[in-house]
């Protein structure tokens, strides 16, 4: 399936090449974006971010985006002065500058340093937005998604809902990066991580769907409501295939017939090998391609698509 059909742009001033950022009311090209070290943002990971993707010259359901965008947002008191029109208007102009067909947007909210002369309490601290824009980064390569991420399953255990909720996208990485470097000494693309319990929540950047006898199943709880995975979810009802909700066991994960996992960076794609098992004669399987090709297909004809504006240079 060939992907990239788009028409190639180019930055109409090559400072912005590289892609594009914005810094607290500012545009700037990339590479001049800085952060502040004394920033709680940097020195305590108090951050709530989102990344939508462009592909063919359009957002991908940017309202559901900056919806959870806000809502991480305002959970963690982290509300910068922008509305969500503005934040919209600000990554059309940084895809403008940029002159990227395809790309990862990403948009943060930071929490500042504490305003001088007050006690060093989060209440006095300003939060403010950063965002940028960069070529499409996919979460694995081309070649592994062609054949079949290899995962295990860490050792790790992620941080739980009663501590930080995971419906708010954050920067406590924490279990995720320990995880990855587990992979990665263990042979492996990618970790999934359990909850206390033992129940499958999510990885890196991704969420869990696992098939069993035709029958799709993703985890309920300590899970990011992913914007891919909520369109998964929607090409199930559509291509009639039953999806199920619910607590997913790390049993039930090992013995899937097909799992699969959905990212922003990357669409669906699919799980050849976990803990060592060869699922699907190690090559994505037969539900997982079909509901990956939905997924290109769809997006190619313009599904949830909003069309950058090129004019917001």
């Amino acid at each position: 399936m060939t992907l990239h059909t788009s028409p190639t742009r180019t930055a109409t001033d090559p400072r912005y090449a590289g892609g594009a950022a914005y810094m607290d009311g500012t545009f700037m090209p990339l590479g001049e974006a800085r952060i502040p070290i004394t920033d709680w943002g940097y020195r305590r990971s108090d951050v709530v971010y989102d990344v939508v993707s462009v592909w063919d010259g359009a957002f991908f359901r940017l309202d559901d985006h900056l919806t959870r965008f806000r809502a991480s947002m305002e959970a963690t008191r982290l509300v910068p002065r922008e509305t969500d029109d503005e934040i919209r208007t600000m990554l059309h102009r940084l895809i403008a500058l940029s002159g990227l067909t395809e790309s990862y947007v990403a948009m943060d909210c930071l929490r500042g340093a504490p305003l001088p002369g007050t006690a060093r309490h989060p209440k006095n601290t300003r939060p403010y937005l950063i965002a940028f824009a960069i070529p499409y980064v996919r979460l694995v390569s081309p070649e592994i998604i062609e054949r079949g991420t290899h995962a295990i399953v860490a050792s790790a255990v992620r941080i739980p809902d009663a501590s930080l909720d995971a419906r708010h996208k954050n920067f406590h990485w924490a279990d995720m990066t320990s995880g990855l470097f587990e992979a990665d000494e263990r042979g492996a693309d990618m970790p999934i991580l359990l909850d206390a319990a033992g129940n499958v929540t999510e990885g890196p950047g991704f969420n869990v769907f696992v098939i069993h006898d035709g029958r799709v199943a993703t985890p309920d709880s300590n899970v990011l409501g992913g914007i891919t995975r909520l369109t998964v979810i929607e090409l199930c009802a559509e291509l009639g295939l039953p999806c199920d909700v619910r607590p997913v066991s790390a049993e039930e994960l090992r013995n899937a017939d097909e799992i699969l996992f959905s990212s922003t960076s990357g669409g669906p794609f699919g799980v050849t090998r976990i803990d060592g098992r060869i699922l699907s004669n190690d090559r994505p399987g037969p539900l997982t391609n079909r509901l990956r090709e939905a997924y290109w297909a769809k997006r190619k004809a313009g599904w949830h698509a909003e069309p950058v504006r090129y004019d917001l240079v």
